[in-house]
């Protein structure tokens, strides 16, 4: 179950806990790298005449990960050499957690994007496939992990059911 935890104007979701790919230095590097480099065709001191958001696409074959703009005009690609042939069934969890947490070391940077706010980091599969909102730059709400509708259904409910039970 994901707890909301609000303060200010923001609200954290807690991560699920899967068993998570450890990424290597290496890894990390090129994805941090990834980002600097999208940011650089956003930059800050540009006016913010733009509305995008940012594509995020990973190759579990290739092990590329590619940048695309709403318009499918590609920004960046590099190649992760982990990702090359990686099989493992929570693949894109595993990416999706470790590309979140270097958006989050690198929340200057992204939140900074000469983009009209708000505008999101999404995670797509070499098909072009959403898989997962990795984060939302927004001036008055941050989200980190997508909210599921379930999610919070299921959340209400057992609360309420908790408060009745007092």
């Amino acid at each position: 179950m994901q707890i909301p935890i609000i303060f200010s104007n923001f609200a954290i979701y807690t991560l699920n806990s899967k068993s998570i790919m450890k990424a290597t230095e290496q890894t990390i590097l090129h994805v941090e790298r990834a980002l600097r480099r999208t940011a650089v065709k956003f930059p800050p001191e540009a006016e913010a005449d733009r509305m995008t958001d940012i594509h995020i696409v990973v190759s579990q074959d290739t092990g590329e990960l590619k940048t695309f703009d709403d318009d499918d005009n590609e920004l960046m690609r590099c190649v992760v050499e982990q990702w090359i042939g990686n099989t493992d069934d929570d693949f894109y969890d595993s990416v999706s957690s470790l590309i979140r947490k270097c958006i989050i070391q690198n929340k200057e940077l992204v939140e900074k994007l000469s983009i009209l706010r708000p505008y999101s980091f999404v995670l797509e599969d070499d098909d072009r496939e959403h898989i997962n909102e990795l984060y939302v730059v927004d001036d008055e709400i941050g989200i980190i992990e997508p909210l599921s509708i379930d999610s919070i259904d299921k959340d209400l409910d057992d609360f309420l059911d908790n408060l009745l039970k007092l």
